[in-house]
């Protein structure tokens, strides 16, 4: 069986790739594609596969782009860490599913469905309409307060003081506007997830950043950017050449 992967994080792609042949040695991963761009002109073209694995979030887009671009004519296996509100949008839509990190037996599971299934055909337009309206619409219930430890208590600390989330040797940190710092036990992943994106924008795997933190954008080399922010942090805050577009265009909005 060859299958291909939609996916922008090297670490994630390895692992799936890795679970396929554990699970099933025939299984041969024949193309990893990590950006809407690159699966746009994969696609445009004939291939030999006849099953995709698509993370939601891509280097340079959501991966719903990709439809309104290029018919995808297989079935399509998407990997989210969507909270349940998108889950549920993907049942009422029939279309198969992986929460991240993904689990081999769900994944063992995952293929014996498409195998039941008889290898039909990929997402029709309607059912992508739809997926795409339930989740564009969800009700807005983004995180307003985030409680940190501080010494024997909790500390309740409003997301509207927060400039910037990242993470340093290891741990998870919110900088305030008031310049404090504090350490959170919560992964980077479910902090974006809880944010609100018009809001916060997710500049690499070490930071999210608030619009109104931002006070530079400079050019960086090799087509990146280089985010400056107040409070002023230690660390560089890079943008990569793949997410530069979005980035800009966020900041525009």
């Amino acid at each position: 069986m060859k299958v291909i992967l939609v996916e922008d994080e090297l670490a994630a792609s390895d692992n799936l790739a890795y679970l396929l042949t554990k699970i099933n040695p025939a299984i041969e991963v024949i193309a990893v594609l990590d950006t809407v761009k690159a699966t746009v002109a994969y696609f445009s073209k004939p291939h030999e596969g006849v099953l995709v694995f698509m993370d939601i979030h891509l280097a340079d887009g959501i991966s719903f782009e990709i439809f309104d671009q290029v018919e995808i004519k297989i079935p399509i296996i998407f990997t989210t860490a969507y909270d349940q509100y998108a889950l549920k949008a993907f049942k009422v839509n029939s279309i198969d599913y992986l929460l991240k990190p993904i689990d081999q037996e769900e994944l063992s599971d995952a293929l014996d469905r498409f195998e039941a299934q008889n290898h039909q055909n990929g997402i029709d337009e309607q059912q992508m309409h739809s997926l795409m309206h339930l989740i564009q619409h969800k009700p807005a219930n983004f995180k307003q307060t985030f409680l940190v430890g501080l010494g024997d208590q909790l500390l309740p600390v409003k997301t509207a003081d927060i400039a910037y989330f990242f993470i340093d040797t290891g741990l998870v940190k919110a900088v305030t506007v008031q310049e404090r710092s504090y350490v959170l036990d919560i992964k980077l992943e479910d902090i974006e997830e809880a944010l609100d994106p018009q809001v916060f924008y997710r500049a690499n795997r070490q930071f999210i950043v608030r619009r109104e933190a931002i006070t530079a954008i400079k050019f960086h080399f090799n087509s990146k950017l280089l985010v400056e922010v107040h409070p002023v942090c230690s660390e560089r805050i890079v943008v990569s050449k793949a997410k530069a577009s979005d980035f800009k265009n966020w900041m525009g909005t």
